[in-house]
């Protein structure tokens, strides 16, 4: 058992020595949510245009509480800003009690200046009256204003929420209820629209989709790289020299042999990766590479040099 150590009484309680701030408690700087806020003004912006100025004057709908909004719209005549804020209601205190605080508020924001966007939108003429050029150019601007606003943080469908409460307490992924949900969403717009804008609204959806996947993953992805080598120092230095990449040096041993193994790591793009390959097999015909996918890059230094 350890004793304390006393604090001189001479000290006045501003002076005493306090104890160091507990890692993740920082708070984050105010140019971040400047940064956070205007990209989801951005991308509901651009997302009111897709809807005003495309889908919805020729009928085709997204998936999601979007989708139902303006179905909703149609046969009532209410706005579809009024059914946007209504609708995820509860979705949004789901969101706050099941994701957190942080993705409710800027999902919350994204729906109001979505909302009232695409009310200042309504008046303005559709830029074509064509159903798929509609589906297309429609789909390809409301999927960019989406990307943006989830890729800041945000939502602006709250099926989303409930796929990723599901797929925490069934066997079915995020994808498998998403796509179930909007599956019955889309049927429902054959029915009140015809299925000729049935078939037009999932294209629209495929395209949004997509258009969301190259916003949050960006045109040139990256690879996620592990070498397992035998000649880990001349690799390295290839790598870090030709590619000017960083490379990390992890210590592994053989699962069957116990030989001790050293696995390189390091991240490089697409149009990378066929060099990095020949870089690899040239210092070691032997090697053993795997190549996977990544999403997103935080820190690091992920430096750039022109490949020789």
């Amino acid at each position: 058992m350890t004793e304390t150590q006393p604090v001189h009484p001479s000290l006045a309680a501003s002076e005493q020595p306090k104890p160091p701030a507990r890692k993740g408690t920082q708070k984050r700087p105010a140019s971040f949510y400047i940064k956070r806020y205007v990209t989801i003004l951005i991308g509901a912006v651009i997302a009111a245009v897709g809807l005003e100025l495309f889908l919805i004057p020729n009928n085709v709908i997204d998936g999601g509480v979007v989708g139902i909004s303006i179905m909703m719209s149609a046969v009532t005549g209410w706005k579809v800003g009024v059914f946007l804020i209504v609708l995820n209601i509860p979705f949004l205190y789901l969101g706050y009690k099941q994701i957190g605080r942080n993705f409710a508020i800027a999902t919350v924001i994204a729906i109001c200046i979505l909302s009232f966007w695409t009310t200042v939108f309504e008046p303005v003429p559709p830029v074509t009256a064509d159903p798929f050029l509609a589906a297309v150019f429609g789909g390809i601007i409301d999927g960019l204003g989406v990307g943006l606003i989830m890729r800041a943080g945000g939502s602006l469908d709250g099926t989303e929420i409930v796929a990723i409460i599901m797929d925490r307490k069934s066997m079915f992924s995020v994808g498998e209820v998403v796509m179930f949900i909007n599956l019955f969403i889309l049927s429902s717009a054959g029915l009140l629209f015809g299925w000729d804008k049935a078939m037009y609204s999932l294209v629209a959806y495929f395209i949004i989709a997509k258009m969301i996947d190259v916003v949050i993953k960006g045109l040139d992805e990256s690879y996620a790289v592990m070498i397992v080598t035998s000649e880990h120092d001349e690799v390295t230095d290839a790598l870090n020299d030709r590619l000017g990449r960083g490379v990390t040096l992890l210590h592994g041993a053989g699962g069957y042999t116990g030989e001790p193994k050293e696995v390189l790591y390091c991240v490089v793009t697409r149009l990378e990766v066929d060099k990095l390959k020949e870089i690899v097999l040239e210092k070691d015909e032997s090697a053993f590479v795997t190549i996977n996918a990544v999403h997103d890059i935080v820190g690091g230094r992920f430096k750039k040099k022109a490949i020789h």
